[in-house]
């Protein structure tokens, strides 16, 4: 039997998630994969390296099994025929199917390690069950320790969560005053961060599985307890339903493929399921991640969507001991989505079938499938009413240069009810978020995942008034007036602030080059602020406190 320090050795190679460079212990299984030829090699310390590297960058679509998702598969059967030199290309450069250029993020010796690595057999992490989570769980501040009633003087409503992707923090900023209130570890690349249904707690999730609870009536916020979900991860939510306020959180995993649901204000683990099955295509699947959770506010239930096998899954927390699951077919890959105007129905992306599925949970069941441009990417989504087909939701692209409407309003207007009613052409495609607001006449779009420079640098904003008009194309590094150079600040994640008269976007930047988050008049388009700090390292997500609370996008 290994020792623990064998074994999270193991775990911190297998996946990167401890950010520690260290090879794989000898003995795991590795998925079945045909031995590239020629054999691709490396020595162990750019073994090690190039491992942390696929974590951190690639895993994400691609995979830790390396099957394929909203990427391609990594296997080494395709891999090997595509050979070192087009691999470190396509790596280098990106492609116009969505996946961005690395050059000016990773040395030429990483790309050239990574290129390498994918052409060998990918490596199975380690598993992580009850006892892992358990031997993980701090409940570092105890509910009866924390204060009563809020104990500071911010207008809690109007904080932002902003994720600082590389530093392994999330930045608490005060939306009234732009400044910095807090910068609190949590694990790396925090994917998400969602509110308690009362917004007291935030709860933040790493890449690294590492979930971090936040309590923002203390008089300097900061973490009261945390749990290791997994090895790799990216969603969370909490129980909303009335009569469960605050009791539960959930979290999924990408790896080991699953979920947990934990005691709400102490995240101490009570139930653990697994995600491995079978696909909508009726073939076992051995890693089919939870691609994005979210709560009901008409049931006591969560949305779980499962990437790999395409299946959305009605998680029913009312009994717990007794879990009762509904298990709905759509397509794959399950990836991110939100609720329509009415928080009836669910619209998440099965991006790489390039259809969105609609739920609809008052039913428990599938609604429509619904066919649109490559790779839909909507994030939460974008709910607005439009001059002629009433209530819309919109989504970009990672793959084509639109923005997609589709009609969600069966009631009154079934004609246009879950059918693509208009495709706003974008700046190009790489587009991660779409964003309005219910107080705004703008719709805001990023395209950070695209290749091209001035294009990933800028966003587009159009007038929901008149959408027959060419959308103002806004580039926000030139805007910010930061330094040149010739590494792309990808403006990504527009957000609106609680009143809606603010958008805020990040420009990413490298890990050793300023970046910042631009605050803009989203009637105007007038420059506000630019938030800079020297610890301002790679701000991604953005996540107001009141529209997150309440589902408002």
């Amino acid at each position: 039997m290994r020792s623990t320090t064998q074994r999270y050795r193991a775990i911190g190679v297998a996946l990167g998630a401890l950010l520690t460079s260290a090879a794989f212990a000898p003995g795991y299984a590795q998925t079945a994969a045909p031995a590239p030829a020629p054999a691709a090699t490396l020595s162990p310390e750019a073994m090690d390296a190039a491992g942390k590297v696929y974590f951190q960058r690639c895993a994400g679509c691609h995979g830790v099994l390396r099957k394929g998702a909203t990427g391609k598969s990594l296997e080494p059967a395709n891999t090997a025929k595509l050979g070192q030199d087009r691999l470190e290309k396509i790596i280098a450069f990106g492609t116009d199917g969505g996946m961005v250029n690395f050059d000016d993020i990773l040395t030429k010796d990483e790309i050239k390690q990574v290129a390498t690595y994918i052409q060998m057999p990918p490596q199975t992490p380690p598993e992580w069950g009850m006892k892992d989570m358990m031997a993980s769980w701090k409940n570092i501040v105890p509910v009866d320790k924390r204060p009563t009633k809020q104990m500071n003087k911010f207008n809690l409503k109007n904080v932002f969560s902003v994720t600082l992707r590389d530093a392994g923090e999330v930045a608490l900023i005060d939306g009234d005053t732009k400044e910095i209130l807090s910068r609190v570890k949590t694990g790396y690349a925090v994917h998400i961060s969602r509110l308690s249904a009362s917004g007291r707690y935030v709860y933040v999730i790493g890449r690294d599985g590492l979930l971090s609870l936040i309590d923002l009536w203390m008089e300097k916020p900061q973490v009261v307890a945390e749990m290791k979900s997994g090895l790799d991860a990216r969603s969370v939510d909490t129980s909303k339903f009335k009569g469960f306020e605050d009791k539960y959180a959930i979290a999924g995993s990408y790896w080991p493929p699953q979920y947990v649901i934990m005691e709400g204000d102490t995240l101490k683990p009570l139930k653990v399921v697994s995600t491995r099955g079978v696909t909508v295509d009726g073939e076992y699947h051995p890693e089919p991640r939870v691609a994005s959770i979210v709560s009901s506010m008409i049931k006591p239930e969560w949305v779980v969507n499962i990437k790999e096998t395409g299946q959305i899954l009605l998680v029913d927390y009312s009994d717990i001991k007794n879990l009762k699951t509904t298990t709905i077919e759509s397509a794959k890959f399950l990836h991110d989505g939100g609720w329509d105007a009415s928080k009836r129905y669910f619209l998440v992306a099965a991006n790489a079938s390039n259809k969105i599925a609609v739920v609809d949970t008052k039913e428990g069941k599938l609604a429509a499938l619904v066919d649109t441009k490559k790779i839909p990417h909507p994030g939460r989504g974008a709910n607005f009413v439009h001059p002629k087909f009433g209530p819309v939701w919109a989504t970009g692209h990672l793959g084509a240069d639109v923005v997609t409407l589709i009609g969600t309003d069966p009631a009154k207007n079934p004609q246009h009810a879950w059918k693509v009613v208009e495709e706003l052409k974008t700046h190009g495609a790489g587009n991660l978020f779409v964003k309005t607001h219910p107080k705004s006449k703008n719709l805001w779009a990023d395209a950070p995942q695209n290749p091209e420079k001035d294009i990933a640098e800028s966003v587009a904003v159009y007038d929901l008034g008149d959408l027959t008009k060419k959308p103002e194309i806004i580039n926000i590094a030139k805007l910010a007036g930061l330094p040149e150079s010739k590494a792309i600040k990808r403006a990504v994640h527009p957000e609106y602030d609680e009143s809606g008269t603010e958008v805020w976007i990040s420009l990413w930047a490298g890990k050793t080059e300023p970046s910042a988050i631009v605050v803009l008049d989203d009637k105007t388009r007038k420059l506000k602020k630019v938030i800079t700090d020297p610890k301002m390292i790679t701000p991604t997500g953005k996540f107001n406190v009141h529209n997150t609370q309440h589902d408002i996008y």
